[in-house]
């Protein structure tokens, strides 16, 4: 399991970072107008007298040209992800890191529940292929007992080894069969509510995420709408370039709790209904074997 969360949070940083363009700059730089810098602009006509009557053609005196607007180069307007974080207030910034932390986490535990339920059941299909393939109890218990690394074999392991210990000091009397019977099915079920204590590890945290995060997102919106009406205040203006900052501040926070939150619940509701048939299938094999120890254990007492 360790292995998995490692190959899960080098796989999630590898998909965090991969969106560069060719050129090495991130890829939500896109997001930046710039004013374009190639070309001069437009110059007045020629006011001279006379203009009318000459013929047409370029000008040969010198003609008085009159640049409008800002000339300078550069980015005008810069809305990236990493210019809102930067602008932002301090509290603003928590709530961003803790959404990025999450979102990030979040996607460590996909990734490694997703390997981890498809390896267990992988595992589950060989064990129930060798189980039911004739092979000895023995056998298969000397064979998994040093190697029972998936809850299917540890409650089959579990079961067998408390079966045996009942006739550690020869045959058992038929008064004892109940008991036995009840050991059997007790230590089977310990081992799998352990086993799947084990496999739900960390869907608790895909929950909170799910249900927190687009709280918390809200409580920056909030914040940055304060932040923007503050501005309004002490600038005593109204224009766009005075309330864009707090407002995108706002949706940013906004945008990165829905971000954490949707795949957070979408993995949650998978992950559940994954745990959910495996929960049933353990249970089907542990009555199953449960039923099969029964019987032998009928035809020892008689």
């Amino acid at each position: 399991m360790t292995l998995l969360r490692t190959a899960a949070v080098a796989l999630t940083a590898f998909v965090l970072v991969a969106p560069v363009d060719a050129g090495h700059a991130p890829a939500f730089a896109q997001f930046s107008r710039q004013q374009p810098t190639h070309g001069r602009p437009p110059s007045a006509a020629p006011s001279a007298p006379g203009a009318e009557s000459r013929p047409l053609g370029a000008p040969t005196e010198a003609v008085d040209t009159e640049y409008v607007g800002d000339q300078s180069t550069g980015v005008v307007e810069h809305f990236s992800p990493i210019s809102l974080f930067l602008h932002a207030d301090i509290v603003v910034k928590a709530v961003l890191i803790l959404l990025l932390a999450a979102s990030f986490w979040s996607w460590v535990i996909i990734i490694d529940k997703w390997l981890a339920y498809g390896a267990l059941k992988s595992k589950a299909g060989k064990f129930e292929q060798n189980f039911w393939s004739g092979r000895s109890l023995d056998d298969l218990f000397a064979h998994y007992s040093s190697r029972a690394d998936h809850p299917m074999a540890a409650i089959f392991v579990a079961g067998l080894r408390e079966w045996k210990r009942s006739f550690e000091h020869g045959n058992v009397r038929e008064g004892s069969i109940p008991g036995i019977k009840d050991r059997v099915a007790k230590a089977m079920n310990v081992s799998m509510q352990r086993e799947l204590d084990k496999a739900e590890n960390g869907l608790g945290f895909l929950a909170t995420v799910g249900s927190t995060a687009p709280f918390v997102g809200l409580f920056g919106t909030v914040w940055g709408i304060m932040n923007s009406f503050r501005a309004i205040a002490a600038q005593h203006d109204t224009t766009l370039a005075v309330v864009a900052p707090g407002i995108a501040e706002a949706l940013f926070a906004t945008a990165l709790g829905l971000l954490a939150a949707i795949p957070a619940v979408i993995a949650y509701n998978k992950f559940v209904n994954d745990m959910g048939r495996y929960t049933a299938r353990l249970e089907g094999f542990s009555d199953e074997f449960a039923a099969f120890l029964s019987r032998q254990l009928d035809e020892r007492a008689h």
